[in-house]
């Protein structure tokens, strides 16, 4: 099984598509680092020798910022748009869409369930 960046890699998959289990690898990157490496795209990781998984290690190490260093990277972008209060960061604090979606309708993913509200929905009253 190949391990790159912290992340065991799908042995049946092709390699451009198994190297996208990365977090920050995605379908075009995959590619071209496979072309760089001059490896066959066809190739399935299991298929990979020990060379030529070090020489993918080797190009996303010095390419590219993947896993733990990205995600810590976009946290403290978000972060640092909440801390100097912009409108961006207000939303992100609020957990609400930030890039000007509509939230009376949806949103559902941003702002969780839905919480009933007392008196909403109530029988007609009786004549």
């Amino acid at each position: 099984m190949a391990r790159i960046a912290g992340v065991d890699l799908p042995r049946d998959k092709r390699v451009a598509v198994g190297l996208t289990y990365i977090y920050g690898i995605g379908v075009s990157t995959a590619e071209r680092i496979v072309g760089q490496a001059q490896i066959d795209p066809q190739t399935r990781i299991n298929a990979l020798n020990e060379d030529q998984v070090n020489q993918l290690r080797g190009i996303i190490e010095t390419s590219f910022k993947v896993e733990g260093s990205l995600r810590g990277e976009v946290n403290m972008n978000i972060k640092r748009l909440m801390d100097v209060g912009c409108y961006r960061g207000l939303r992100h604090r609020r957990g609400l869409p930030a890039n000007g979606q509509r939230t009376k309708t949806n949103a559902r993913t941003r702002k969780g369930p839905r919480r009933a509200i007392a008196g909403k929905k109530r029988a007609p009253a009786p004549r």
